[in-house]
């Protein structure tokens, strides 16, 4: 319960908005934005810190001029699109300012520290000092005194210094995540596959949630801060991991193959990075300006510019600072150079692969150990321990499909990069070899739930009955019910898809967000109209992320501008975001974290769930808490060939076949060892001819008798 408890807090953090406060107020920024066009002043480095406890401001700035003479500025200062200070300065008043009075032409650097009486700033609202991630931006026109002109607009973003991007969040989601995925393969080795079953469902989904919370932060839309800081959270579940001795490798492999790394980090002490939070054609506006810039240069020079310049981020003036959005955004906030992202993903994606194979095998090694030396008795794990290849191919098999999002969007996305020719190698390698093997199960599972109709009238018999079908691709269908067998193909392409508007549209934020929203709506009404899922209530809480998602893709269509909303109502909805998908996964973690629990704490935590209407439990082979059976479960057991001698496992070999075993033999034609003319499972209501109703559950392997097929037949396979 203690663990319970400080997992609980570091959770409610998460919405505790006064606990993001930092220990001193201030406000920053550190890039200055063009907001005409043909403007006559850029800044390549623009930092400015306030802090109203000194009442002074210290401004660092290199900036490129065009025009020689004395301006006036104008200033606005807005705050989620409100307009809350408008005046004008004269920087020629009684303290000139040096540099700016006069302006003269060229590149000029100054270093200022400006007193800010408390006065001038009494119109700030307090608030600006303590919401995180604060929407606010200070628009500056100058003016040139003598003929009137304005020659130059820009913008600097500002923040306060507080932020939702928080490691502890990261580090909380991340563990609970993990625990619960190791949860059910522990409770699954234990012999409690309902239980199991039902905590891998809920751990697969959680996760599925956050990687869903990851892809919206690497779309190419504009996104308020805090929807930015918010979604930078769960990029861990993307392999977006940064350590800085990978860094280094990753940019000394991408050299070493014929790739131009970007240098982004290594001159932010002389060229400004803007994280883009205008629009995309702002981006397009600046990559058509660097282009002609660069066509003035040698061609050696612009060549190798040019390449910099397509890999790190797209230039936005003459002055040579630089714009990122979209994919290059999320690596800026993770400190990952945009041409080592891949990679980062890539390495993660495989060293996840490998530990969770060495962790398998050290487990089925410690496990012989004790077993030997009578540490833990020999029928503990037992069915892992016979059959532990079968059951790591499974696993594998699922770590695919808990990576394909990931794999999907980085592989794609490098191809529209091609950071080198040996990085555009293993991304087409990695996406066709991870597709390819969901392809490949996929349709493995339809063929034998097919096989299984025409045998038995019933797809359960053979995906539940057959434990080298259930421990090697039952991660495809074990969380539906038997009838939606084929579930995962929608599944995969709805992953597929989504992953295509991700890395092909960065530069097309408006249809990135069209489509988001089609394929969520499409995803919500099939989740609520077939509910697919094994049992009411996780098919409850699947259907709750799909609706959370809907809605995540309607503040998409927001944020695209599309509807030329105020920049209040922007913001707006930037918080409602942050507040919905902050509660919403808090929800989420505290059930699994629950259910988790109560697994490990109860004699039998099979009995705390219903029995699924496909009546898997009598087809499943679990030996370990078998007391008592149904008759239903001694004629499943019989046909499996746990009694008389009998052998029925299928060969499952990949020869496109299903193959029943007859004491070795493999028969000539496929053939079920029930009388086809009284089915285990009739198409009519009628009660089974080898069941009768109980009205008390006898002991069984999971604590009581599965439904009977009535009751299946009454809800539509469904509880």
């Amino acid at each position: 319960m203690r663990l319970f408890r400080s997992l609980t807090n570091i959770m409610a953090a998460i919405v505790a908005l006064p606990s993001l406060a930092a220990s001193e107020k201030m406000l920053i920024s550190n890039s200055l934005n063009s907001c005409q066009t043909n403007s006559k002043f850029e800044a390549s480095l623009f930092n400015v810190v306030y802090t109203p406890s000194n009442n002074s401001a210290t401004i660092d700035v290199v900036a490129t001029s065009s025009v020689q003479g004395k301006v006036s500025f104008h200033v606005v200062v807005l705050v989620y699109g409100l307009k809350i200070i408008e005046t004008d300065f004269n920087p020629c008043g009684k303290k000139g300012l040096e540099g700016i009075c006069p302006m003269v032409a060229g590149k000029t650097k100054f270093t200022w520290t400006i007193p800010v009486p408390a006065e001038s700033t009494k119109d700030v609202p307090g608030i600006a000092f303590g919401i995180p991630d604060l929407d606010a931006m200070v628009r500056v026109k100058m003016v040139l005194i003598d003929t009137k002109d304005q020659i130059a607009c820009v913008e600097a973003r500002i923040s306060n210094g507080k932020t939702v991007d928080l490691k502890g969040v990261k580090w909380a989601t991340a563990i609970i995540a993990g625990l619960a995925l190791l949860s059910s393969a522990a409770v699954s080795g234990l012999g409690h596959l309902n239980t199991a079953a039902h905590v891998a469902a809920n751990s697969l989904s959680l996760f599925g949630y956050f990687q869903a919370q990851a892809i919206v932060g690497l779309t190419g839309l504009r996104l308020p801060p805090i929807v930015q800081a918010w979604t930078q959270n769960f990029q861990w579940s993307m392999g977006i991991i940064h350590l800085s001795w990978m860094q280094k490798i990753f940019t000394w492999y991408q050299r070493a193959t014929g790739g131009t790394p970007s240098s982004l980090f290594s001159t932010l002490k002389t060229i400004s990075v803007q994280v883009e939070k205008r629009g995309l054609d702002v981006a397009e506006a600046a990559e058509s300006l660097a282009k002609r810039g660069l066509s003035m240069l040698p061609e050696s020079v612009s060549s190798t510019a040019a390449l910099i310049l397509k890999r790190a981020g797209n230039i936005t003036n003459d002055s040579g600072s630089y714009l990122v959005f979209g994919i290059q955004r999320v690596a800026f906030r993770a400190k990952i150079e945009s041409t080592n992202l891949f990679l980062t993903g890539l390495v993660w994606f495989s060293l996840f692969v490998i530990v969770t194979a060495i962790g398998v095998v050290a487990f089925k090694g410690i496990l012989e150990l004790f077993a030997s030396r009578g540490l833990v008795s020999k029928d503990k794990f037992l069915e892992f321990r016979n059959g532990w290849r079968i059951i790591l191919k499974g696993i594998m098999f699922r770590v695919c499909l808990i990576g394909y999002p990931q794999i999907a969007i980085l592989c794609l996305w490098e191809l529209t990069q091609i950071d080198s020719p040996a990085l555009a190698i293993l991304a087409v390698v990695f996406f066709a070899a991870v597709s390819v093997i969901l392809g490949w199960g996929s349709s493995k599972v339809i063929r034998i739930a097919r096989r299984s109709i025409t045998m038995h009238r019933n797809p359960a018999y053979i995906l539940f009955s057959d434990p080298q079908a259930l421990n090697k691709w039952g991660f495809l269908y074990i969380q539906f019910r038997a009838s939606a067998y084929y579930f995962i193909v929608p599944v995969l392409g709805y992953i597929l898809i989504k992953a295509m508007f991700v890395a092909f549209a960065q530069k097309a934020g408006l249809a990135q967000a069209i489509g988001f929203l089609v394929l969520e709506l499409a995803a919500l009404i099939a989740c609520a109209v077939l509910r697919p899922w094994m049992d009411k209530s996780t098919n409850s809480f699947n259907i709750g992320i799909y609706a959370v998602n809907f809605v995540n893709a309607i503040c998409l269509l927001i944020f695209s501008d599309v509807f030329g909303a105020p920049g209040i109502v922007i913001g707006a909805v930037g918080v409602v975001f942050f507040v919905l998908n902050a509660a919403f996964s808090l929800i989420l973690l505290l059930m699994v974290i629950i259910s988790t629990i109560f697994t490990f704490f109860r004699k039998n935590p099979d009995a705390r769930y219903q029995y699924m209407a496909d009546d898997r439990a009598s087809f499943m082979r679990s030996q370990t808490h078998l007391t008592t059976t149904t008759e239903l479960d001694a004629l499943a057991a019989t046909a499996r060939g746990d009694k008389g001698g009998y052998k029925a496992q299928l060969d499952l070999e990949d020869d496109g076949h299903l193959h029943p075993m007859h004491g070795g033999n493999r028969s000539a034609s496929p053939s079920s060892p029930v009388n086809p003319s009284m089915p285990l499972f009739p198409s009519s209501r009628e009660q089974s001819p080898f069941r009768t109703p109980s009205p008390t559950p006898s002991v069984g392997s999971y604590g009581g008798a599965p439904p009977s097929y009535r009751q299946s037949m009454e809800t539509g396979g469904r509880i």
